[in-house]
């Protein structure tokens, strides 16, 4: 039988108005939660979705279309990408 190691658990506290908790209570009771079950589960789900979207990329599939060709053929350097490369060499100790 495995044996599920808990983690270490913390404590967040909110302060808020008597508005605030009332509409908190109203909404957890309505789940069939407690007020803390409701805060951190819905908390963690808008965590994970500003998570996401801030570290996910959406193309379109013409733009995806349009990188992968490039990663294929990339153009050749211009006068910029190489003055850049040349500040970045200048400024970054290997």
């Amino acid at each position: 039988m495995e044996h599920a190691i808990e983690e270490p658990r913390k404590r967040i506290t909110a302060r808020v108005s008597d508005s605030v908790r009332v509409t908190l209570e109203q909404a957890a009771e309505l789940l069939g939660s407690t007020v803390n079950q409701f805060v951190v589960q819905t908390a963690y789900q808008e965590a994970q979705r500003v998570v996401e979207r801030e570290s996910v990329i959406r193309l379109s599939q013409k733009d995806a279309r349009m990188v992968l060709s490039l990663l294929d053929h990339p153009p050749k350097p211009n006068k910029r990408l190489k003055d850049a490369v040349k500040v970045f060499k200048g400024t970054v100790r290997a």
